[in-house]
C-alpha cells in the first residue's frame, strides 16, 4: 500500500509540474498597465528602433494624422498577417477585421483609443488569404516629454493554438464519450493482478460500457473481479490479457468461453502507465455466426464431396488453369478420352495439346478469359497421346488468378456437321449454278439475238439503235446480277464511307410509295428529340439497294396492300442469331416490318440463299435478299428475320455506330482533254481480248497507249522511258504481281504518276480494299474510262504545281 501511495504522490507532483508549464506557455510577456496608468515618454528613435528589432509583432499608428492610421510595421506583424508593409503604411488597423470579428472587442479597443489609454483585448482578425486568428491586442499610447500624443503602440500575440487546443481537447473528449457510449461492440478497461511469480491471476473491470453487458450477458461488473463475475473463467483468458500488459503488444483473437457461454471476437491493448498494467479490451459476441460458420463449414465440405464425386465421374474434360497459362488440375478423363495422365497435364501449357492450327484462336480464347469474361463454346483440337486429335468444346469461367474450364468432345458430331454441309454445299453449288446458268442464258439470248440481227444487210437505223440500246441494257442487267452474286458471297468491292443512317432512310422512304403502290401504308419511326448521331461507315449505296430490296420484299410479301413500318434505333447488342452468341457493342438498327403472309418455318433458314425464291416464276431472281445478307456481313454487321404465318415478318439490319466525320467534298466532272492531246497511258491486261479493247477505246478517246501484259513488264516500260506516262490504267487480276501490288510499286517508284484500278473481281480488293488508288469496275462504258482517266490526270497536275 505504502508504494502505491507514493507512486500516486510521485504522478500527482508530475502533473502539477506540467500544467506549470502549460501555464507559463500562455503566458505572452506583456506587461499589462494598471487602469489610468499611462506609458513613459520616449525617444521616437528608440521607439521605432526597439519595435523593429524585436521579434513580438508590433505595429505604431500616427493619432495625428487622419483615420490614425498605421506608419509602421515590423518584420514579425508583416508575417503574422500576411500584408508587406506597403499594403499596411497609410491604413487604418480595422481592415484587418472581418464578418467574425466580435463588435463588442472593436468597441473596447475604439474607446481606448478616444481615452488615449491602454487596453488589452482578445479579438478575430484575419490573415491576408482569409484565415481567421485570435490576436491578443495590447495598445498603449505613447507620449512626448511635454505630454503630447505622439503614437499608439500595438503589441499582438497569435493565441489561435491555445484556444484551438482547447477546444479540441473538449470535442475530443465528448466525442470519446459519445462513441464509449454509443459503439455496438463492448469495451472495458481492466487492471490485471498478478502473483509474486509475475503470473496474471485475476483482472478487475475498471470501466465498461453500456454494450458490455449485451456482449457478454455480465452485468454490476464495475469495480468487481473477474473470478467473482464469471466463476470458473477459462485460465487463457487470464493469460493472454496479462501477456499485453506486461509487454504491451497489442493482439487480435477469437476464443470461446465454456463459463460464458459465448464466443468473442477480442482486441486488446495496453493503456496508461506500464506499472498500472491496465488493458482497454474491445470485443463482439461472435456465438452466432460461429455457429453458422460450422454449419456452413460442414455444407461445404458435403458439396466439396459432390463435387469431387462429379469431377472424378464426368466423362468431359476438366481443368484448373492460372493466369500463367498452366494447368494446376486436371480430371481422370483426360486419360479415358486422350490417354494423358492427369500429372503429364498438370504443369503443361494451356496450348500445348492444341493443334498447331487451333492455337491462334486458343491465344484468343485465353486472353479473353484472361481479361475476366466468361467463354462460351470454344471447338478447338486437342491431341490424344497417341498423336491423333479429337474435338473437344470449351466452356471457362474465370475466379481471381485462375479460371476454371470444361472440355466436351464433339468430334463425332463435327464429322457429322461436315457431311451434313457438304451435302449443303453441293445442293447450294447445284442452286447457284443452276439460277446462274438461267438468268445468264436468258441474257445472253438477247445479246446473241441482237448481234445476229444487226450483221443483216441494210437494217434501218432505227432498228440497229434498238438492237444496240438491248445489248447495253443486258448488260446492265448482267453486271447487276454479278454484282448480286458478289455480294451474298462477300467478295464486291465495297466503297464505305460514313454517313447519317437517318438521312439514308428518310431518303430512301421519299421513294417508298413509288415503290409499293399507293394500298401499302407506310409508317416512318425514326429517333426524336435532340441531335442524333446514328452515322455508320458502309458503301452507302449498297446501304440504299439493300433497304430497296426489303422494301421490294415485303410490298411482294403483302400483294400490294397492308402495312409497311420502317424503324431506326441505336441498340447495345446483336441478339444471338444463326449459332452465334450475343454480340455487345454499339449498333445501329434498321426494321422493315411488313403485314403480309409470313414466311413459313421451314424456309427461314433458307431465305439468303441465293436464287432461292417463294414467288413465282418472272417475279425475281431470289438475289435481293443474298445481296442484304452478303452486304451486312461484309460491313461488320447482320441481319435478322422473324416472321409468322400469316401475320407478317420483320426483317432487321445491324450496322456499327461510328462517330460523325466531315462530308466528303463532291468531286465534280473532270476537265475535257484538248482535241487531239495524245495523252500516254500505260496499259496493263494480261487478258489479249480486253486489253485491245481497252487500247482501241483509248485510241478513239485520244489517248496514246502502250499495253503491257504483266506487272514486271509495266515497270520495265515506266523505268525506261520514266516520264514518258501520264497515268497508269491496270486490271487487278493477273499472274504474278496483282494490280495492287504493281500500283503500290508505281507510287513508291515514281508517286507522281497516278494509277487507276479495274476489276469486276478480285478476292484482293474485297479482303484488303484498294490501299487509295481509283477502281473502274468492269463492264465499264467508254464514257466511264475517260471521265476516271481524265480525273486521275486532273487531280495529279493539280499536285504536282
Amino acid at each position: 500500500m505504502d508504494i502505491e501511495i507514493e507512486r500516486l504522490r510521485r504522478r500527482e507532483r508530475e502533473l502539477e509540474a506540467r500544467v506549470a508549464l502549460l501555464e507559463a506557455e500562455r503566458q505572452d510577456g506583456l506587461r499589462r498597465p494598471a487602469p489610468g496608468q499611462r506609458t513613459s515618454a520616449a525617444s521616437t528613435d528608440l521607439l521605432f528602433t526597439a519595435a523593429e528589432k524585436t521579434r513580438m509583432p508590433q505595429i505604431i499608428t500616427d493619432p495625428n494624422l487622419p483615420d490614425n492610421p498605421i506608419v509602421f510595421a515590423n518584420r514579425a506583424f508583416q508575417n503574422l498577417c500576411g500584408y508587406d508593409a506597403a499594403e499596411l503604411i497609410g491604413r487604418n488597423c480595422r481592415f484587418l477585421q472581418g464578418a467574425g470579428t466580435d463588435p463588442a472587442d472593436v468597441a473596447k479597443v475604439r474607446d481606448a483609443i478616444a481615452a488615449r489609454r491602454d487596453v488589452v483585448v482578445e479579438i478575430l482578425n484575419y490573415h491576408r488569404d482569409g484565415t481567421p486568428f485570435r490576436n491578443e491586442l495590447y495598445v498603449s499610447p505613447v507620449f512626448d516629454a511635454d505630454g503630447t500624443l505622439r503614437y499608439f503602440f500595438a503589441s499582438q500575440l497569435d493565441v489561435t493554438r491555445f484556444r484551438t487546443t482547447e477546444g479540441v481537447l473538449a470535442e475530443s473528449e465528448a466525442r470519446y464519450r459519445a462513441l464509449f457510449d454509443a459503439v455496438d461492440s463492448g469495451f472495458c478497461v481492466i487492471e490485471m493482478r498478478f502473483d509474486e511469480t509475475g503470473r496474471a491471476v485475476d483482472y478487475r473491470f475498471i470501466e465498461v460500457n453500456p454494450a458490455f453487458a449485451a456482449q457478454t450477458g455480465l452485468h454490476d461488473a464495475v469495480g468487481r473481479w473477474a473470478s467473482e463475475v464469471v466463476p470458473g473463467l477459462e485460465r487463457t483468458w487470464f493469460d493472454a490479457y496479462g501477456e499485453v500488459a506486461l509487454t504491451g503488444r497489442t493482439v487480435r483473437f477469437e476464443s470461446g468461453s465454456v463459463a460464458m457461454g459465448r464466443w468473442l471476437d477480442v482486441h486488446a491493448l495496453r493503456v496508461g502507465e506500464p506499472e498500472q498494467a491496465r488493458v482497454a479490451v474491445l470485443f463482439n459476441d461472435i456465438t452466432d455466426r460461429r455457429r453458422l460458420e460450422s454449419h456452413l463449414e460442414a455444407t461445404a465440405q458435403e458439396r466439396a464431396d459432390e463435387r469431387d464425386m462429379v469431377w472424378r465421374a464426368s466423362r468431359d474434360l476438366f481443368v484448373v488453369c492460372g493466369l500463367d497459362g498452366f494447368f494446376r488440375k486436371a480430371n481422370v478423363a483426360w486419360t479415358d478420352l486422350l490417354g494423358w495422365e492427369a500429372s503429364e497435364v498438370v504443369g503443361a501449357g494451356f496450348d500445348a495439346f492444341v493443334h498447331p492450327d487451333d492455337r491462334a484462336q486458343a491465344g484468343r480464347a485465353f486472353e479473353r478469359v484472361s481479361g475476366g469474361h466468361p467463354l462460351q463454346d470454344v471447338d478447338v483440337r486437342v491431341r490424344a497421346r497417341d498423336g491423333g486429335y479429337r474435338w473437344v468444346s470449351w466452356n471457362a469461367i474465370p475466379r481471381g488468378d485462375h479460371f476454371y474450364a470444361a472440355g466436351r468432345d464433339i468430334t463425332e458430331r463435327r464429322a457429322l456437321e461436315e457431311q451434313l454441309r457438304q451435302s449443303q454445299k453441293l445442293e447450294a453449288v447445284g442452286q447457284l449454278t443452276g439460277g446462274v446458268a438461267h438468268d445468264f442464258n436468258n441474257l445472253l439470248t438477247v445479246i446473241k439475238s441482237s448481234t445476229d440481227l444487226l450483221k443483216r444487210p441494210d437494217l434501218a437505223e432505227e432498228r440497229r439503235r434498238r438492237y444496240v440500246g438491248a445489248i447495253s441494257d443486258t448488260v446492265d442487267r448482267a453486271a447487276k446480277l454479278t454484282g448480286q452474286l458478289l455480294a451474298f458471297a462477300r467478295r464486291q468491292t465495297l466503297r464505305p464511307e460514313t454517313f447519317a443512317v437517318d438521312r439514308a432512310v428518310s431518303a430512301v422512304a421519299d421513294m417508298v410509295g413509288t415503290l409499293t403502290g399507293s394500298r401499302v401504308q407506310v409508317e416512318l419511326d425514326l429517333p426524336t428529340g435532340g441531335q442524333q448521331d446514328l452515322h455508320v461507315n458502309a458503301d452507302p449505296s449498297q446501304f440504299d439497294t439493300a433497304l430497296v430490296n426489303l422494301v421490294v420484299n415485303a410490298r411482294d410479301a403483302m400483294d400490294g396492300e397492308g402495312r409497311l413500318r420502317i424503324g431506326l434505333q441505336r441498340v447495345g447488342r446483336i441478339p444471338a442469331v444463326r449459332a452465334h452468341p450475343p454480340q455487345l457493342g454499339d449498333f445501329i438498327e434498321v426494321s422493315i416490318t411488313d403485314t403480309g403472309s409470313g414466311i413459313a418455318p421451314e424456309n427461314l433458314e433458307r431465305i439468303f440463299e441465293p436464287f432461292f425464291t417463294t414467288k413465282v416464276v418472272g417475279q425475281g431472281t431470289g438475289l435481293g435478299l443474298s445481296q442484304v445478307f452478303g452486304f451486312a456481313k461484309q460491313s461488320g454487321g447482320e441481319i435478322l428475320v422473324r416472321s409468322a404465318v400469316g401475320r407478317g415478318t420483320t426483317f432487321t439490319l445491324y450496322l456499327p455506330r461510328v462517330a460523325a466525320t466531315a462530308a466528303p467534298s463532291s468531286n465534280p466532272e473532270p476537265e475535257a482533254l484538248a482535241e487531239g492531246h495524245g495523252t500516254c497511258v500505260l496499259v496493263v491486261e494480261d487478258n489479249l481480248e480486253v486489253g485491245a479493247f481497252a487500247q482501241q477505246a483509248l485510241k478513239e478517246l485520244g489517248f496514246s497507249t502502250v499495253w503491257a501484259t504483266d506487272g514486271e513488264k509495266a515497270l520495265a516500260e515506266i523505268e525506261r522511258i520514266p516520264f514518258r506516262f501520264e497515268v497508269v490504267f491496270s486490271d487487278v487480276m493477273m499472274p504474278g504481281m496483282n494490280g495492287v501490288e504493281l500500283a503500290g510499286e508505281i507510287r513508291r517508284r515514281r508517286p507522281n504518276i497516278p494509277v487507276v484500278l479495274t476489276s469486276g473481281y478480285s478476292d484482293v480488293l474485297a479482303a484488303e480494299g484498294t490501299h487509295g488508288f481509283d477502281l473502274l469496275r468492269k463492264p465499264y462504258s467508254v464514257a466511264d474510262l475517260s471521265r476516271i482517266l481524265r480525273r486521275a490526270i486532273q487531280d495529279a497536275r493539280a499536285r504536282r504545281r
